[in-house]
């Protein structure tokens, strides 16, 4: 039997592409324009690096726990804002003008994220790549220019992770989680054992879940943890609550 929930491809996701430029871009900022072993530097490499970090690490999670996977994006998506502060404080602090929205210097690096490098993002050397498209900013003399190409490109990742987060916690209330799959996919399997030892016996042959009586989706094991029935279980539709199909185990 296969892995019940995929796991890993964080390498696809634009969130981290972005996040990966953005730690590229903050650690040669933080060399150049401020004291190496400052405790701001060492402060705004770590927000990019875990931001980063939390992306891969939740992907990974995603395999045994949504919950866990949702906990780890949150954390990726609060390092952003914590590093997205710095930078505002850096121009604020040298009265640094900081480009609004609908500058022509944002609007033209929002135009290179719109684009599709999709035919890259498999490539474990495409981070320098995705680099080299906004490197006339990252790698400018002036450390505006940087400063407020990172902070557009932080807007850029805080969206993706956004819409990452939408998606998980739409997940998470819609479907069963990784214990509940686990105790659905058991049940199975004992079956699957006893109907092999004993062919000839039909009377308990199920190799998977029933389906739901209203929308017809293979249902999941859950345990109700209310009421007079809480500590049963039942098999419960991955569909709910729009669907409340249940079925008896």
């Amino acid at each position: 039997m296969g892995r019940i929930k995929p796991q890993g491809g964080y390498r696809d996701l634009r969130g981290f592409q972005i996040a990966m430029v953005i730690y590229d871009a903050t650690w040669w900022f933080c060399e150049r324009y401020l004291e190496a072993r400052s405790r701001m530097s060492d402060q705004m490499i770590q927000a990019a690096r875990s931001c980063r970090q939390n992306i891969a690490e939740g992907s990974r999670a995603s395999a045994t726990s949504s919950p866990n996977e949702l906990r780890l994006v949150n954390v990726a998506r609060s390092s952003l804002e914590e590093l997205l502060l710095d930078f505002e404080d850096f121009l604020r602090h040298r009265q640094i003008p900081q480009w609004a929205p609908d500058s022509p210097e944002a609007m033209e690096v929002r135009r290179i994220g719109r684009a599709d490098h999709s035919d890259q993002s498999s490539d474990r050397n495409s981070d320098e790549i995705r680099y080299s498209l906004y490197v006339r900013w990252l790698d400018h003399a002036e450390a505006a220019i940087r400063a407020n190409t990172i902070i557009c490109l932080i807007h850029q990742a805080n969206v993706q992770l956004d819409r990452q987060i939408e998606a998980l916690e739409r997940e998470l209330i819609g479907e069963a989680g990784y214990s509940e799959q686990l105790a659905a996919a058991r049940p199975a399997e004992r079956s699957r054992k006893k109907n092999q030892a004993d062919p000839g016996d039909q009377s308990n042959r199920t190799d998977s879940p029933p389906n739901c009586p209203k929308c017809g989706k293979p249902m999941f094991m859950r345990t109700a943890r209310n009421g007079k029935n809480a500590g049963r279980q039942f098999w419960g539709c991955p569909g709910y609550p729009e669907c409340k199909g249940i079925a008896d185990v």
